[in-house]
Formats: structure tokens, sequence, C-alpha cells
């Protein structure tokens, strides 16, 4: 049965990167095997009540990744309505596309750490269709955007999930992660942004021409950057919420949204439903696209049943055994996140290692951090920020592979070496 589960998984991912050759959804390929999954995992005699809390773990850990994709896609749409990213892009003066891509790339890197590499590449990706007209620039700018917010993401414990899941779990602590994995992540950055600041070297910025939607009427300056402000504000404040709270990101995310809502409402109170129709939350919602969503809820739920059967464990005991080499296997798990969803790799390796073997911030369990983080970028499934990339820009799978992969591969491993020559240099 693990068998057949492995090969309906293998089958179901071929499917998704092949979704534009055979003209089948990734959406919908994503809820079939899934299905599928569970559904043999279940016909395998297990115990129904194991079976139940199973899927009841699988389905609260991917309600609360989806709630947060769908309240930070909202709290964006919203600024967008209201023209309040033109508070970045008129700042952005720059004519050369290799002059805006190292500052595309170091805000979305610092942007990451702050909020998470999730949000970070809504918001950037989203900005990219403000300021570049020529698809294939866009297409190449989310490509960056991707491999800057999982780096940037990685040194800071609130800015990816895994790097969240090392630090509650007590593995890493918040000092020493951001002092130790600075200059790797940076490093993961700056390699791909020469390569691509060359590549781009004399080409101009080719903005998008101002269209009439036939909306009702703009958002004054004052709104468009109260809007702006406060969205930025209510995501950053999602990490501090937390903190405070102990209540799961998704609940501060929702929380943020409904404080937008009445915002909003009283800001607009005056106006027409007409003209405020398309300022609202509520037309926010309907811009979002679900099919991504869907596709989420799918690769989520998918890879849950491979934890859950104990697939990804075996396959981390196996490296153990076979590779032997502690910094060679965190490569390679770092490499096959970029297949996998990097949380139950990260949550397979926890249970791996005992802290008493690897007390907190250990070689291993910062480079985990570092290579589970960074990567997801090296395909664009691999990561949680590629795979809204992937929905916001309707990027090819293959496209992805052939411009940005090579970038993300060598980013990877020039922060890789750099850690391991750090930590032999200068070990803790």
């Amino acid at each position: 049965m693990l068998a057949i589960l492995s090969i309906v998984f293998v089958l179901a991912y071929a499917a998704i990167a092949l979704e534009h050759q055979i003209k089948i959804n990734k959406s919908a390929t994503a809820l079939i095997g899934a299905g599928l999954l569970w559904t043999i995992y279940a016909m395998m005699g297990s115990d129904v009540k194991l079976l139940e809390e199973h899927l009841g773990a699988s389905l609260m850990g991917t309600a609360q990744i989806v709630f947060f994709l769908m309240g930070a896609m909202t709290i964006v749409e919203v600024v967008d309505a209201h023209n309040g990213f033109v508070v970045i892009t008129s700042r952005i003066k720059t004519t050369k596309l290799s002059s805006l891509m190292w500052m595309v790339g170091f805000v979305a890197f610092f942007l990451s750490s702050i909020l998470d590499n999730l949000t970070t590449t809504i918001v950037m990706v989203s900005l990219m269709k403000k300021l570049l007209d020529q698809r294939e620039d866009r297409l190449f700018f989310a490509g960056i955007i991707v491999i800057a917010a999982n780096a940037g993401g990685a040194w800071t414990p609130i800015g990816d999930v895994t790097t969240t899941m090392l630090w509650i779990g007590g593995q890493i602590t918040t000092l020493a992660i951001m002092k130790s994995l600075f200059l790797p992540s940076l490093i993961n950055l700056l390699v791909p942004l020469t390569v691509t600041a060359f590549i781009l070297k004399g080409k101009p910025v080719i903005a998008p021409a101002r269209q009439e939607d036939g909306r009702g009427l703009t958002a004054s300056s004052f709104e468009s950057s109260l809007m702006f402000f406060m969205g930025m504000a209510i995501l950053v404040m999602v990490p501090v919420f937390k903190t405070i709270t102990h209540l799961p990101p998704f609940l501060g995310i929702l929380f943020g949204v409904g404080i937008l809502w009445l915002v909003g409402d009283l800001l607009h109170g005056d106006k027409t439903d007409e003209d405020k129709n398309h300022l609202t939350i509520g037309h926010a919602l309907s811009r979002i696209d679900m099919s991504s969503v869907v596709f989420f809820i799918g690769i989520l739920l998918a890879v849950a049943s491979l934890e859950h059967t104990h697939i990804l464990g075996s396959l981390a005991e196996w490296l153990d055994k076979t590779v032997g080499r502690q910094d060679v296997i965190v490569i390679i798990i770092g490499l096959v996140s970029a297949v996998v969803d990097n949380v139950p790799l990260v949550a397979a390796s926890m249970g791996m290692y005992s802290m008493a073997q690897y007390p907190p911030d250990s070689f291993l369990w910062e480079f985990i951090a570092y290579c589970a983080g960074t990567g997801g970028s090296i395909l664009i499934i691999g990561s949680a920020a590629g795979v809204a990339a992937m929905g916001l820009e309707k990027i090819n799978f293959f496209w992805y592979m052939k411009k940005i992969s090579g970038l993300a591969l060598i980013g990877y491993f020039g922060g890789a070496i750099w850690y391991i020559v750090e930590m032999r240099l200068f070990p803790h």
C-alpha cells in the first residue's frame, strides 16, 4: 500500500508539472490526488479513530494556512483597489530593469523577514503588475521575488513556517538564528541577483499604460495612503499578535481583515453604492484567485497523507543510514523540499533527531532552517511563496525550471557553502 501511495503522489505531481501539456487544471489534479491518497490510506485497514485524528489534524493545518492566504490576498486586493501601491511605485524612479531588480530583491528580502515569505510574495508580485507592462519581465521578477522572499524568511523565526516550527519546538532561538543565517541567506539572494542584473543590463523598464476600468470614483490620496499603511501595519502586526497571544497567525490576519473592513466602511460611508463598491472588502474577496487557493488545499492534504503514513519519515531515516554525513543529509533535505513541501520534511527531521543529542542552536537545526527555507525556491511548487506566485502570474512550471531554477540552485549552494565554512571557522 505504501508503494501505491508513493506512485499515486508521483503521478499527481507529474500531472501538475505537465498542466499545460495535458490541458488539465492543476487544481483538479491536486484535489484528485489528495482524495486518492487519503482513500488508499483509509483502505489500508488503519484504525478509524486514528485516521479521523490524522485527517482532522491535517485539515486544521491546511485550513490555517489557507485562511491566512485568503486574508493576506484580500488585504492586498483592498490596498490595490485604493491605488495604495502608488505610495511605493511613486518613489521608484529607475528606468533600468537591472536597477529595479536590485531594489525589488532587497525589499522582498527584508520585508519577508518582518512579515513572512508568502505575504511578501503576494504583495511584491502584485506590485510588479503596477510597474511592468511586459509579461516576460513580470515573470522574471516574480521568480526573483520567490528566491528573495524565501531567503529573507529563513533567517528570522517568523519569516518562514519551517523556521517558526523549529523556533516553537525550541530547536532554535531568535538572536542565534538571525546572527547565524543572515549572511548565508543574503548570499542566497545576492548570487542570483548578480547574474540577473548582468542578463538585464541595458534593458529599460516598460511601465503599463493607465487604463480606465469602468469602476467608480478613484480613491483620494489620503484614502490610498491610509489603506496602504493600515494594510501593511496589519500584516506586520500578525507575528506580534501571535507572539503576544500565542494564537495562530490566521486568526490575526482575519482579525486584521475585519478591522480594515470596518475602516473602509466608515471611510466610504457617504459615497453611493456604485462609487464605493469596487473599494469594499466584499469586492476584494470576489477578486481572489480561488483556483489557486483550491490547488493549495489539494497539495497540502496530499502531502499530509504521506506524512501520516510515515513515508517521509522513512525517507529521512534512509538518508541518515545511507549518507551518514550530517551536512550532506541536510543539503539533500533542502533539495527534496523543492519537490515536496518542506513542512513535513522539517517535521520528520525534528522527530528524527533528539534535542539531547543536538541541543538548541546546533549546526543541524540552523542548517535545516536554511536549507528547508531556501531549497523550496528551486522549483515553483517547492514553497508557499512559489505556489502563490504561480497562481498570481500563471507561471508555467517548465518556464520557471528553465529560467529561474538554475539561479535558485547556485544561490542555494552559495549560502550553504558559506554557512558550512563559517561554522567550521567559528563554531558555536
